[in-house]
């Protein structure tokens, strides 16, 4: 073997050598980058927003893979665990579904149904009220015409909630003048159809509405001629 020969012999040499040292390399970098992702799971990414209270379906979501380790433990990975549910806030669009985010859908007696509205988290909720206590309604309204006197009226009695939310902040470029709440708490009830509509109207047209917490086990009973209270009258 001559000078040339030897000299091929060992360039080939080396170049098998330098192949196989690229191939681990390679190979180093694949098991780094899978001991730091990890495999890949199942994650479910919202489409659109839901509003607060608002029954979840598949639609509303959209599958899509990521690393495991990424992913936090509340992470929903099934959509049946969606059934039966509702949002318990705002859910953003684009933001992963996790169990903390719904709640089961509450149990509504026949005849029943489910209302929600906005209480001045101020006076009308306190911390006090939770899901499962009972609470008589109160709101005072103006007087229908000039120079009448106005009342606070007993709207609803016995009214089961059902679900207390997040407190929100009203427009804090609204009119104020007139003292109106700046946060304000939505309240969940189970009512009949009678009493929805009266809770509905008063937070439409009452100055305020109040909510009185009722004890484990009283007589909440409020007969008709002591629901309607005026300055003038009382004795």
């Amino acid at each position: 073997m001559n000078s040339r020969q030897r000299r091929g012999v060992i360039l080939l040499i080396l170049s098998v050598i330098c192949a196989l040292g690229a191939f681990a390399g390679v190979l180093s970098v694949i098991s780094d980058v899978k001991s730091k992702v990890g495999p890949e799971v199942t994650a479910y990414r919202l489409r659109t927003n839901v509003q607060p209270y608002t029954t979840l379906n598949t639609s509303q979501f959209e599958k899509i893979k990521m690393p495991k380790r990424w992913l936090s433990a509340n992470a929903v990975t099934d959509l049946a665990q969606i059934q039966g549910k509702i949002a318990v806030t705002t859910l953003r669009a684009g933001s992963l579904l996790q169990n903390d985010m719904i709640v089961d859908q509450p149990a509504l007696q026949p005849g029943q149904q489910e209302v929600a509205i906005m209480i001045d988290a101020a006076t009308g909720v306190a911390g006090k009220i939770t899901p499962g206590s009972t609470v008589n309604v109160y709101a005072t309204f103006a007087g229908q015409r000039q120079g009448d006197p106005a009342q606070s009226k007993i709207i609803v009695t016995n009214a089961r909630v059902l679900d207390v939310g997040r407190i929100t902040a009203l427009d804090p470029n609204a009119d104020n003048r007139n003292q109106q709440p700046t946060e304000a708490v939505p309240i969940t009830f189970a009512l009949s159809t009678i009493d929805a509509q009266r809770i509905t109207y008063a937070e439409s047209f009452a100055q305020r509405v109040r909510l009185a917490l009722v004890a484990p086990g009283s007589d909440t009973g409020v007969p008709a001629k002591d629901r309607t209270y005026e300055l003038a009258n009382d004795k």
